[in-house]
């Protein structure tokens, strides 16, 4: 068979599609296509009854942003982007990601005691989820929960004033456990195996003496997983800092205060973080006034003693005017000297490698400008890392760039401070040689007078210093104090409306999926489906005339291979002559020979052959059945005849020694049908019809009946019927519905391609009308005809010899 003939058995062959026949045939599985729309839509039903509502709940908040054009360091930062050395994100979308991070949303389940879900059950419906208004609350730690192999369930049942039951349903290597403890009065505590449960009353929330509760304690890390996927953050437009969240919740209350817990945490932790150098700096200084006011207390002591013993009262006048200019120059040299302090304590400060993650304490008296703005510098950079580090990891392209460019200005830092140094360190020897000058001028004054110059100086030095140190902790301080949020709260958590279950949407799925599945199904079916199941699908195999539909034969006249009578009128008597009324119009004059075939056995071309041939006696034409399937004889057991009786292969073996008109045998069912049986199986039945002794025997039954019927053997099994059919001039090739399988009947299109057969026509036998697949035959008005004489279904599978 070609593959052209071979692709062409499923699809129409260009044919135009019958829609009227299509529809039909999906209308006659209506009952199917009914029970699946109910149950889908009963589904639906069923689901929107026993699933709570989930809420849309949202809220504004604007993200504050400092001045980026001020800010020397984001400068730099930007600058370096530009060319393509660092990588950052926008300050902006990195608020945004910490307000949806897992580690905040975490805190917010921890304090808010999320995990921790309660229920009261709800007859016919869903359970109502409850929300701090109830009559008991349960309690355990964050820790014990985060240590639950799986969810804890505490199914609390009550008197108010009474006694409590609770119930504790929990897993337990892999099996469950129920415990149950009964309590007179709450507060209670409840030790379970896998943590211990607290239980508190509450009072006020109790609107009934009796009360039934069921809490679900769950671990806080898969609560906060589970808001984190529900939680959404976005800007409200592209040109503002203001952010719209969005969480979906089944408590309305509860997401609302899920919503403002996150923004009181966000803003907490951003002032911590902007605190963090003024702490630093705060503790720097009192480290630092600590130390100045031992130092100061010791040079006072000195300072009086000195006086004591020496007994000094007054100057003189030359040695105060000598002392006058070395004091000016004295004066900067305690002011060198302090500069010098600060700065070799700042470069320990930076040497000490506990201090290396940490912010430069800054704002502690440092004239140095340069120094100064460079410290400021890393602070900033310190803060932003570590903001980063909430969002992303340490190996992150964004890090890794600002850690770059922190170990550049640490190193500009450390260069600075020892540059700083070594100027302080040079002024300090142009000071010292210009002191040198004027400690000449006194050097006669007396000696107690210099002592008690020098001790003065150094109770000077550290009084300054130490004045110095107060004023710059008060300024801290004051810093400290300075809070303000980095997000402002635009507008407060409201519903913005009902997200699930959408009932119009949930009904209008279950309606398609309802009346798509079956449609599908029937569809898919018709597309599996390879075997003939009537005359569309004989037309879209092939375009070789089809002249009648035989249904299947009656469950009673199953035994009865003869299924007509004389002078009835039922539906088979119908169909048969309808059947010989289109062979008699496809027959020319004188043609009288019909030949029966088939692909395969079974498909009933002996029972086709043999009702038709009683059709035609029964219209008083003497007509003869011929056994020419001489391999596996049949007509002897459609007539009842002894199989060993001589026939027509006796005739063609030795035409010369037998009378073929005598080896006619009469038959029972009309006194105008004769069988001609098959005889005795030979040994050669391909070379026995070949023998043109098959023409001298058709050419006499031609000359003594009005019409001879040929059953021969299946034409897709041997080659014999190709050689009989020489002599036919009508063949009838027969399919029988759900047994003849597609592919084998496309021999048929090989057949009349090769012209092997003439006159060809088609016949499709055992067509079971109570199948509801065959009800595109009243689309095409087959049967719809024989629909008035109710026989429908009285018929079975036909005969399939």
């Amino acid at each position: 068979m070609s593959d052209s003939t071979y692709n062409d058995i499923f699809n129409d062959g260009g044919k135009p599609v019958d829609y009227k026949a299509l529809i039909f045939e999906y209308l006659l599985h209506w009952p199917i296509i009914l029970a699946c729309l109910v149950l889908a839509l009963g589904g639906a039903y069923v689901y929107l009854r026993y699933q709570p509502p989930v809420y849309s709940i949202s809220s504004t908040i604007l993200i504050k942003q400092g001045d980026k054009t001020k800010s020397s360091t984001i400068g730099q930062l930007a600058a370096m982007q530009d060319l393509g050395t660092v990588s950052m994100a926008n300050n902006f979308d990195n608020e945004v990601e910490i307000l949806q991070s897992y580690s905040l949303i975490r805190k917010v389940v921890d304090r808010l005691g999320l995990y921790v879900e309660y229920a009261a059950e709800r007859k016919g419906g869903y359970d109502i989820s409850l929300y701090k208004n109830v009559p008991v609350h349960v309690w355990m730690s964050a820790d014990d929960a985060d240590r639950l192999p799986s969810a804890l369930q505490v199914q609390i049942n009550g008197t108010v004033g009474a006694s409590h039951e609770a119930v504790v349903s929990y897993q337990l290597d892999g099996d469950k456990h129920t415990l149950s403890k009964t309590f007179k009065q709450l507060p209670a505590v409840f030790i379970t195996p896998v943590g211990t449960l607290s239980l508190t009353a509450d009072s006020a929330a109790v609107a009934s003496s009796s009360y039934s509760l069921q809490a679900t304690v769950t671990a806080p890390s898969v609560v906060a997983a589970q808001y984190k996927s529900r939680l959404s953050a976005t800007p409200t437009s592209e040109y503002t800092s203001i952010v719209r969240l969005t969480v979906n919740d089944t408590n309305i209350p509860r997401g609302e205060d899920f919503l403002n817990t996150l923004v009181t945490i966000y803003n907490d932790e951003a002032n911590d973080d902007k605190n963090q150098v003024a702490m630093h700096t705060a503790q720097f200084i009192d480290e630092r006034i600590a130390v100045i006011n031992d130092e100061l207390g010791v040079t006072e002591t000195e300072l009086a003693d000195y006086k004591q013993r020496a007994g000094i009262t007054d100057l003189s006048t030359d040695a105060q005017q000598a002392l006058k200019g070395n004091s000016e120059y004295e004066q900067k040299r305690a002011d060198n000297t302090n500069q010098l302090r600060l700065v070799g304590d700042l470069r320990r400060y930076l040497e000490d490698p506990a201090n290396r993650d940490e912010v430069i304490p800054a704002n502690v008296g440092l004239t140095d400008d340069g120094l100064s703005n460079i410290v400021n510098q890393y602070n900033e950079m310190m803060i932003e890392r570590k903001r980063l580090l909430r969002t992303s990891k340490p190996t992150s392209p964004a890090v890794i760039s600002l850690d770059e460019a922190i170990a550049a200005t640490r190193t500009t830092v450390l260069t600075t401070v020892a540059n700083v140094e070594r100027t302080l360190q040079i002024t300090r020897n142009n000071l010292d040689l210009e002191a040198g000058k004027y400690r000449t001028r006194i050097s006669n004054a007396p000696r107690q007078e210099q002592e008690l110059r020098n001790i003065s100086r150094q109770q000077e030095i550290k009084a300054d210093l130490y004045l110095m140190l107060l004023q710059k902790r008060e300024e801290n301080a004051i810093t400290l104090a300075a809070k303000a949020n980095n997000g402002r709260t635009v507008e407060t958590p409201r519903v913005s409306g009902l997200v699930a279950p959408n009932g119009r949407n949930l009904y209008m799925i279950a309606f398609v999926l309802g009346l798509g599945i079956p449609v599908g199904g029937i569809w898919l079916s018709r597309q599996l489906r390879f075997r003939i199941e009537g005359r569309t699908d004989v037309e879209r195999i092939t375009d070789v005339t089809v002249v009648g539909d035989i249904p299947q034969v009656k469950e009673a006249d199953k035994k009865a291979p003869i299924v007509i009578s004389e002078n009835r009128n039922e539906i088979m008597e119908e169909v048969f002559r309808s059947l010989r009324t289109n062979l008699q119009y496809m027959l020319q004059e004188g043609q009288k020979v019909i030949l029966f075939t088939s692909t395969s056995s079974g498909e009933g071309k002996s029972f086709t052959a043999t009702n038709l041939a009683a059709s035609f006696a029964f219209m008083d034409k003497k007509t003869v059945i011929v056994g020419l399937d001489i391999r596996k004889p049949t007509l002897g057991h459609i007539f009842s005849m002894d199989k060993h009786l001589p026939g027509i292969t006796q005739y063609l073996a030795a035409p010369s020694e037998h009378d073929l008109l005598s080896l006619c045998r009469p038959s029972t069912v009309s006194s105008n049908l004769y069988v001609l049986p098959s005889g005795a199986l030979p040994p050669n039945p391909t070379e026995l019809v070949a023998r043109p002794s098959l023409e001298t025997a058709i050419s006499i039954l031609r000359q003594h009946f009005d019409y001879v019927v040929l059953d021969t053997a299946p034409i897709g099994m041997v080659t014999d019927t190709q050689l009989v059919a020489r002599i036919a001039d009508l063949c009838v090739y027969v399919c029988r519905a759900d047994y003849t399988r597609k592919s084998e009947f496309a021999l048929i299109n090989d057949i009349r391609h090769d012209k092997n057969i003439s006159n060809l026509c088609i016949l499709i036998n055992g067509i079971n009308m109570d199948k509801r697949k065959n009800g595109y035959y009243y689309g095409y008005g087959k049967y719809g005809k024989y629909g008035k004489y109710g026989y429908g279904r009285k018929y079975k599978y036909g005969y399939g010899k």
